[in-house]
């Protein structure tokens, strides 16, 4: 059997992301011939990305552990540990974290997304600027530069 690509832990980029928690990077696009991207959250309560869609990817989150809120289109759902969502793309969507701490694993495909990431957290591996933060502003343009669009506050 041969493996076209493994990643142990430490191999993964960790990145800042949204409130102080972190996204890691467990598959990419290079790693996946552009077919997927794989990452995963862990975050705290009341993390929450504005209200948004994509129109390259279509995503699914799996809730590790943990419990939140996610909004696909005019519906509101409760997602309990173990739970799964799929969010076809350009449907507008959002979630809020409501558990004390999240884990949550994303699958986009096709791959690519990682690139928003990348562009607007910060690798875990350099330095913390003081104050560090991802204004609007930041998180707007790099969901543009990958397809994205930001509809609104987060909920």
């Amino acid at each position: 059997m041969t493996m076209a690509y493994l990643a142990q832990p430490e191999q993964q980029q960790k990145l800042e992301w949204l409130d102080g928690g972190t996204f890691s990077v467990l598959l990419d696009k290079e790693a996946t011939e552009g077919k997927l991207t794989v990452g995963r959250f862990d975050v705290a309560r009341g993390e929450a990305p504005p209200l948004h869609l994509h129109t390259r990817e279509d995503e699914v989150f799996m809730l590790i552990k943990g419990t939140a809120l996610v909004w696909s289109g005019e519906e509101e759902h409760e997602l309990r540990e173990g739970g799964i969502v799929y969010l076809p793309r350009n449907v507008p969507h959002a979630y809020r974290i409501t558990s004390d701490r999240a884990d949550l694993l994303m699958i986009d495909t096709p791959g690519g997304i990682e690139g928003m990431f990348r562009h607007a957290g910060r690798d875990l591996t350099t330095p913390r600027p003081d104050g560090f933060d991802i204004p609007t502003s930041l998180l707007a343009e790099a969901s543009e530069l990958y397809g994205g669009t930001i509809l609104g506050p987060p909920r």
